[in-house]
């Protein structure tokens, strides 16, 4: 077990209030652990009657450039006027702060509900904030995140679990060629859609990093944010039938298109990009198997049922790898 890697275990109470306090805050006491996997993210107590939202890095995951690198990101986005919960800067500008060897931001709390998917008014609102995220995100590259591509999602992810013996010995094959399979198709995706303009992303755009207000949507967690297709901000908006989909997809890029063109060829890389996740998710909680809170969170992970349920998901976005693409 890497020390480094759970040090979370030395994360008690009375350290992650300190760090708060050694920002110049003034903590009641009040501490509520939030949900979060990844980091260790807790809703802090001032004794002003206010609230901050701590959130404490998980070590060994991204380098201080590249946490820096989404807080401006941040910053450029809250500047655009796009309503992105950033973190607080210190008197110096300084958003990545360090404490008893864990490094953590600060963020004011911005509570909301889920959005509703259902009302087109909801998602046209989305499609045009999206649209004006994308705009943000071209205007430069990332230079120290990750790009979101088939080798680090797809076959990194194939490989540690397979290097990992996580599969159980019974369903090596069947996960080995259908895998394999799903790669080659994800790779024919890639090459028959062209030449696909790349940017700065959200990353992770799923309805549980949108909070709905009565004066509309507000965004939080960037910390996947990264360079790929602006289409994978789009797909995770959009489930349920195809003729659901479909329905949900030209309510969004009818706001998208408002303030940005959107590339009809990236349509063909939706399921290739919902294949990628599921693969890359499986990997995601095997690279986090020796952290106990994943055991507590996750205990169905790593059984046979598991896998044999997940290359029954695959098989199914194989099927749907080979339907044409959604329409606008």
């Amino acid at each position: 077990m890497d020390e480094l890697q759970h040090a979370y275990a030395e994360l008690g109470p009375a350290t992650i209030l300190d760090a708060v306090d050694a920002q110049g805050f003034r903590t009641s006491g009040h501490l509520l652990a939030l949900n979060s996997y990844e980091n260790r993210v807790y809703q802090i107590g001032l004794e002003d009657a206010g609230f901050l939202v701590a959130k404490f890095y998980r070590p060994n995951r991204w380098s201080d450039a590249a946490i820096r690198e989404e807080h401006a990101f941040c910053q450029e986005l809250v500047e655009a006027e796009i309503p992105v919960v950033a973190p607080l800067a210190d008197d110096k500008g300084e958003t990545l702060f360090s404490f008893a060897g864990f490094r953590y931001a600060l963020y004011p709390r911005r509570g909301g509900r889920w959005p509703d998917l259902d009302d087109p008014e909801n998602l046209e609102w989305l499609g045009r904030y999206l649209a004006r995220v994308h705009n943000v995100g071209q205007t430069r590259p990332f230079a120290h995140r990750p790009r979101l591509d088939v080798q680090s999602f797809g076959v990194e992810s194939y490989q540690y679990i397979l290097e990992g013996g996580f599969i159980p010995p019974h369903l090596d094959v069947a996960y080995r060629s259908l895998v394999e399979d799903l790669l080659q198709q994800i790779e024919a995706a890639y090459a028959a859609a062209g030449r696909i303009e790349t940017l700065r992303l959200h990353g992770d755009f799923h309805p549980g990093n949108i909070l709905w207000t009565e004066a509309g949507p507000h965004f939080v967690d960037l910390d996947d944010c990264r360079t790929g297709p602006a289409v994978q901000d789009i797909w995770m908006l959009l489930s349920g039938e195809r003729s659901e989909m479909a329905l949900a997809l030209s309510e969004l890029i009818e706001g998208y298109e408002l303030f940005r063109e959107f590339n009809r060829r990236e349509l063909a890389l939706i399921e290739p990009l919902r294949t990628l996740r599921m693969i890359h998710y499986a990997a995601w909680l095997a690279r986090r198997w020796d952290d106990p809170a994943f055991h507590q969170a996750f205990p169905w992970f790593n059984t046979d049922r598991y896998w044999e349920e997940h290359i029954l998901g695959l098989r199914e976005q194989a099927a749907a790898m080979n339907e044409p693409p959604l329409t606008i």
